[in-house]
C-alpha cells in the first residue's frame, strides 16, 4: 500500500507541469501600428525634443529590434504585408489605395481580396477574439461599395480609410480598452490591431499637448511634437489597462510604424489641409519626422523608407532592456509569428513569404534568415532633385546585402548592410558578381507575381 501511495504520489508531481501547460492561458496580443512613424521619432532612440515616455517603456521592458523592415515604403501595400504575410506585390498592391480611377491607371486592385487568408481569421480559428482599431486602408472611403474590416476576420472594428462611418482618430485606443475589458471578463485571448493615425497628415493637434512644447520655437515642430506625444499618451492608457486588468504577463505588445517619415517639398507652407477620412488639420509643412541618419524618407525603398522602429514587450518570454542590431525581421514575418505564439494553424495550402520569428524575439535565435526579402514600389530613374533617394523600384535583401534596381532596370545600387546600415558606399562596380546572382533572384521572384489584379477586387465604379 505504501509503494502504490508512493508511485500515486509520484505520478501526480509528474503531471502537474503538463496539466499547467495544457491549462495555460493562450498570450494575448497587441499590434500597434503607427502611420509614418521615422526610426529616429522616438525619445529612446535619441530624439531631441520629443518624448515618448510609453513607448521607452516598452523598449526597457522589452527588446528593441533595430533591424526591422516593412514591405514598402508606403501604407497600403505595408498593411497587405501584415495582414497576410505576404509580399504585397503578389497582390498588385505596389502603391495607396486612392481612386478608383487612380487604382486603375496603376494596375491595382480597389481592396484587397477578401477572399486572401488573413491573420485574424486564422487566430479566430485558435479562440482568439480580434478586433481592429485606427486606419484600414486596405480600401479607401472613397469607395463606398469596398468591404467592411470586419469581413476579413475581426469580430470587432473601429477604422477610418475605409468605407462605411469612419472612426474618429483618437477615439482608438478608448476602442481597444473596451474590446480588452469585454475579452477578459469572458476569459477569452484577444488579438488587437490598432492602427493609430500619428504622425500621418493632417496634423489634428489638441491644445493640451501643443502646450507640453510651447517652448519649441519652431511652430511646425511644435504641431509634429505634440501629435506624437499624444499618440504615445495613448498607447500609454492602453498599457495601464493591461497592468489594471493583470494581462501585462500574458501579453505580447508590439509597437512599429507602415513606412517612414513623411516630408514636404521645399518651401511647402503650413495650411490647414482636409482628409476625407480624418477631417480637418495641419498640412505636410509639419511633418518633420526624421530617419536617425538613414536613407530617404517615406515612398523609397531605402532604409529610410522601410527600416522603421519595432519594440516588442512580453514580460518573461522576450529579453527586457535589450537592444538587437543584427536580427533581420520582416513584416511578411508577423503572420507566421503570431500564429506560433497563438497555436494556430494556416489553411493547408496557404504558404507565407515571412517566417516565424518567435526564437528571435526571445533572444534565442542567431541574427540571419534563410529567405531573401523582395520589394516593388512604383518609382522612376531619373530621380527628382528633391527627392534623390526615390528612384529604386525593385529590391532584394539577401543575407546581408541589398540591391536596388530602377524600373527599366538601368541603373543599380548595391550596399552590404552588416557593414553600411546607413547605405553611403555603393558597392556595385566592385562586386558584379554579387549584383548579377541578386538580379537574377529578383527575376525568379518576378516571375512568380501575377501581370493584373484577380479576384473579388473590382468597385462597381469601374463599368461607369
Amino acid at each position: 500500500m505504501h509503494i502504490f501511495r508512493a508511485l500515486v504520489h509520484i505520478s501526480f508531481v509528474l503531471l502537474r507541469p503538463v496539466s499547467a501547460a495544457v491549462s495555460a492561458p493562450k498570450p494575448n496580443i497587441v499590434f500597434i501600428f503607427a502611420d509614418d512613424w521615422g526610426w529616429g521619432d522616438l525619445s529612446c532612440h535619441g530624439h531631441p525634443y520629443v518624448k515618448t515616455p510609453n513607448i521607452d517603456r516598452l523598449a526597457r521592458e522589452g527588446t528593441d529590434f533595430h533591424r526591422f523592415t516593412v514591405a514598402s515604403g508606403v501604407c497600403s501595400p505595408s498593411r497587405t504585408a501584415v495582414l497576410t504575410g505576404h509580399f504585397p506585390a503578389r497582390y498588385n498592391i505596389d502603391g495607396h489605395f486612392a481612386w478608383v480611377k487612380n487604382n486603375a491607371q496603376r494596375n491595382m486592385p480597389d481592396w484587397l481580396d477578401p477572399q486572401t487568408p488573413t491573420l485574424p481569421r486564422m487566430l479566430q480559428s485558435a479562440g482568439y477574439a480580434t478586433a481592429h482599431y485606427g486606419k484600414w486602408h486596405l480600401a479607401n472611403d472613397m469607395i463606398p461599395d469596398s468591404p467592411l474590416p470586419k469581413v476579413y476576420g475581426y469580430d470587432d472594428y473601429g477604422a477610418f480609410n475605409c468605407a462605411g462611418e469612419q472612426i474618429p482618430v483618437h477615439e482608438d485606443a478608448t476602442r481597444a480598452i473596451a474590446f480588452i475589458e469585454k475579452s477578459a471578463e469572458a476569459k477569452k485571448p484577444f488579438f488587437i490591431n490598432l492602427w493609430i493615425h500619428e504622425p500621418h497628415t493632417p496634423f489634428h493637434t489638441v491644445p493640451k499637448y501643443e502646450w507640453r512644447f510651447r517652448d519649441l520655437k519652431s511652430r511646425e515642430d511644435q504641431i509634429y511634437a505634440s501629435v506624437i506625444s499624444h499618440a504615445d499618451d495613448r498607447i500609454g492608457e492602453v498599457l495601464s489597462a493591461l497592468d489594471r486588468l493583470k494581462l501585462t504577463e500574458n501579453t505580447l505588445v508590439i509597437f512599429s510604424s507602415d513606412n517612414g517619415p513623411a516630408r514636404g517639398g521645399a518651401g511647402a507652407k503650413l495650411d490647414l489641409s482636409y482628409d476625407t477620412a480624418t477631417g480637418a488639420g495641419w498640412g505636410i509643412a509639419a511633418a518633420k519626422g526624421i530617419t536617425a541618419g538613414r536613407k530617404g524618407y517615406k515612398g523609397s525603398l531605402f532604409e529610410g523608407g522601410i527600416n522603421v522602429p519595432f519594440i516588442a514587450r512580453w514580460p518573461g518570454q522576450i529579453p527586457a532592456g535589450q537592444i538587437d542590431r543584427t536580427s533581420l525581421l520582416s513584416a511578411v514575418d508577423l503572420l507566421p509569428t503570431f500564429c506560433e505564439i497563438a497555436g494556430a494553424q494556416p489553411p493547408p495550402a496557404y504558404v507565407p513569404d515571412g517566417v516565424s520569428q518567435v526564437a528571435t524575439l526571445k533572444g534565442r535565435a542567431a541574427p540571419s534568415r534563410s529567405q531573401p526579402l523582395f520589394w516593388r514600389i512604383d518609382a522612376n530613374w531619373p530621380p527628382r532633385k528633391d527627392a534623390p533617394d526615390h528612384w529604386a523600384a525593385h529590391v532584394v535583401v539577401d543575407a546581408h546585402w541589398k540591391l536596388l534596381v530602377s524600373r527599366k532596370q538601368d541603373h543599380v545600387a548595391l550596399y552590404d548592410l552588416q557593414q553600411d546600415p546607413m547605405e553611403k558606399t555603393d558597392l556595385s562596380p566592385s562586386h558584379p558578381a554579387v549584383v548579377a546572382q541578386l538580379r537574377q533572384k529578383l527575376a525568379a521572384w518576378h516571375a512568380t507575381l501575377p501581370t493584373q489584379p484577380s479576384g473579388d477586387v473590382f468597385s462597381q465604379e469601374r463599368s461607369n
